[in-house]
């Protein structure tokens, strides 16, 4: 099953206690290619307990200590190729955790819906719910921890309820990949027995449940095979169409209970506006909206763990910044004092006890990948305990500065601009880093690794949030439908001619590197303009948008299917010309593509394609292949591989 762990994490036996890494006798890649030491730091419900996923030997492994004394207890792993994934407090004494596999064909570890859980102590360890439960059914109306062929997410972990929790069961379609077009189940499951009932089933496949403060299943969203979202209520045990609500926004979302058993808080769209956050009654349809900006959606909702309310809304435009919804929370009162204590830093509560007076806090800013603290609200009391990469002097890093821009139609284009530290901001060797997606995703204020290495030998780095990305809108995003070879490249290339004209790039020392869809757009820009790229980096790239519809992983569902179908086309004609694979002929650029031998999102096709096209023109490239990597690296080892032949082939490039 799993393992008590001890002897080699016997460091930490009195606190948290960061390795000892000598930063001075790293490469620049090692240093900033090594994941995070602790992540996903929580404290128990009634607050005796203190937890966190640490790495020992390449695996994940979760570790639990007593909040006082910060004395090591138990620490859980798996043996041969598992590990630890995410992981929730299900009572006082009691962990559920998933059991995730790491496969040398995928970037990241595979789940495939195992959960298991030990109290504290290590005691009582269960195989809770999964395909490999050993335990056979022998009554129709007995409950069971039977296997089952479904991926299991926590949907609540009833924290008034030390027995049970509600757990969301994704149906397996074929070969263990997961139904999500499926209808989905609601089971209530022994958290000690792993028993299980079942609770409900969704009407819509791709659900997404919500439950009241009382454990109750009351609402469920979804999306059809055509790729819309549906939204239902559940009344007396039947699931009713909000439909008939008549609420008159799309994008309809519930996030939490308001003040009274009828009355919700959503997130929603008024014509194809930013996304709003309303008050709705459920009896009569009204709505209010609470709070709403005019440029972005909220990149966070933030709930009470105690009353389930919403408190704030965290927006994103430039900086991080929260709108409280609740002045009174007590949760509002304690953001904004830790705002003032940790000042430059945004701060968020990760975690938090039953009744509020103990809560997990997580600071962080451009510079800074993340410290953690634990903050006593009855003592006032602001304790640190960990950083996520403790070897990195966040006073060495890199600014990110938000930017903004007119692009060539007249749209205002937002994006980030990374100065290396120390050197003047003027006539800089610029690298383009366009994000992936392109639709759904969007960059951020934050710490980015690859960025602020890049900027440590003296490089800026521009990343835009051209039309198409989300985040912006639903028009900002429609936008960029259908024109992932056009206008999404146009915003990508006047936002680069745009950092040139403010003096901060200098125009001969210009390449782009991106990964997934900007791997595509490196490509797609440099085919349009030519001579502004000196060098173009394609990781993981989509190079033949035809080929989307018939190899990877995003057509093998309906839904998946419909998506591509919307963002675009179906024109053979308009596909082809979007298609770096087949206007090899126009490029200039030197070119270096990285790919992963087993991605399924840009599966290697997607290179061979492009390969092709290249050695008919004799066109030259190099090329990284992974043969055990999927699309991204996810290993240490390779990305520090990876680091290290992207800095050698830029400096070659920019001339460094």
């Amino acid at each position: 099953m799993f393992m008590k762990y001890t002897a080699v994490l016997a460091g930490c036996l009195l606190a948290f206690a960061p390795s000892i890494v000598n930063a001075a006798s790293l490469s620049h890649s090692d240093l900033f290619s090594r994941g995070a030491e602790y992540t996903d730091v929580k404290i128990s419900p009634e607050g005796d307990y203190l937890s966190a996923l640490t790495t020992h030997d390449g695996k994940k492994t979760l570790i639990i200590l007593e909040t006082e004394t910060k004395k090591m207890i138990n620490a859980i792993r798996f043996p041969s190729n598992a590990e630890v994934g995410n992981y929730v407090w299900v009572n006082h004494e009691r962990v559920v955790l998933q059991k995730v596999y790491l496969k040398g064909w995928s970037d990241v570890p595979q789940y495939y819906g195992e959960l298991f859980s030990v109290n504290a102590d290590g005691s009582r360890q269960e195989y809770l719910f999964g395909y490999n439960s050993g335990e056979k059914q022998t009554g129709t109306r007995i409950e069971r921890n039977t296997a089952i062929q479904a991926t299991a997410y926590i949907l609540d972990a009833l924290p008034e309820n030390n027995k049970y929790m509600l757990v969301n069961a994704i149906p397996w379609s074929r070969a263990r990949s997961l139904g999500y077009d499926s209808l989905q189940d609601v089971y209530r499951v022994n958290v000690y027995t792993g028993k299980r009932r079942k609770i409900t089933t969704s009407p819509v496949g791709s659900a997404s449940f919500l439950t009241n403060n009382e454990g109750e299943v009351k609402f469920v969203a979804g999306k059809t095979s055509k790729n819309e979202t549906q939204i239902f209520y559940r009344d007396d045990g039947d699931w009713v169409n909000s439909d008939k609500l008549n609420i008159g926004l799309t994008d309809f979302n519930p996030i939490s209970f308001a003040d009274t058993p009828d009355t919700i808080f959503a997130a929603g769209r008024e014509d194809n506006h930013t996304l709003g956050v309303y008050k709705i009654n459920l009896s009569t349809g009204v709505k209010q909206k609470i709070i709403q900006d005019d440029h972005v959606d909220p990149s966070n909702f933030w709930i009470n763990n105690e009353s389930k309310q919403l408190y704030a809304v965290e927006f994103d435009s430039g900086y991080p910044t929260y709108a409280f919804v609740d002045q009174q929370d007590s949760h509002t009162q304690i953001v904004k004092q830790l705002l003032a204590s940790l000042p430059g830093h945004q701060v968020q509560i990760v975690s938090e006890t039953n009744d509020s007076t103990k809560f997990i806090i997580k600071a962080f800013n451009d510079r800074n990948p993340g410290d953690y603290y634990l903050f006593d609200a009855k003592d006032i009391k602001l304790e640190y305990l960990v950083s996520q990469k403790n070897w990195l002097d966040p006073d060495a890093m890199a600014e990110v500065k938000p930017i903004s821009f007119t692009s060539r139609d007249g749209k205002v284009i937002s994006g980030y601009l990374t100065l290396p530290e120390g050197k003047e901001a003027k006539n800089l060797p610029l690298i383009v880093n366009p994000h992936g997606g392109p639709h759904y995703i969007r960059d951020w204020w934050s710490f980015d690794s690859q960025n602020q290495l890049l900027a440590s030998q003296g490089m800026a780095v521009l990343q835009v949030n051209f039309r198409g990305s989300g985040g912006y809108g639903s028009q900002f995003q429609k936008d960029g439908y259908q024109k992932w070879g056009t206008d999404i490249q146009y915003d990508i290339i006047d936002g680069t001619k745009y950092v040139i004209e403010q003096g901060f790039a200098d125009k001969e020392r210009i390449c782009i590197v991106g990964g997934s869809f900007g791997g595509y757009s490196a490509l797609q820009s440099a085919i349009i303009e030519p001579d502004l790229f000196k060098c173009a980096i394609g990781f993981a790239g989509v190079y033949d948008l035809d080929m989307m519809f018939n190899e990877g992983d995003i057509q093998q569902s309906g839904s998946g299917t419909s998506y591509l179908k919307q963002v675009l086309g179906e024109n053979p004609q308009q596909l082809r010309a979007m298609s770096p694979a087949f206007n090899t002929d126009k490029l200039k650029a030197n070119l270096l593509l990285v790919h992963g031998g087993n991605d399924e999102r840009a599966p290697i096709e997607q290179l061979e394609s492009l390969e092709k096209n290249l050695n008919k023109h004799k066109y030259p490239y190099e090329t990284l292949v992974m043969d055990d990597e999927g699309h991204g690296f996810y290993n240490d080892t390779h990305r520090a591989k990876y680091y290290d032949k992207m800095l050698s082939f830029l400096k070659e490039n920019l001339k460094l």
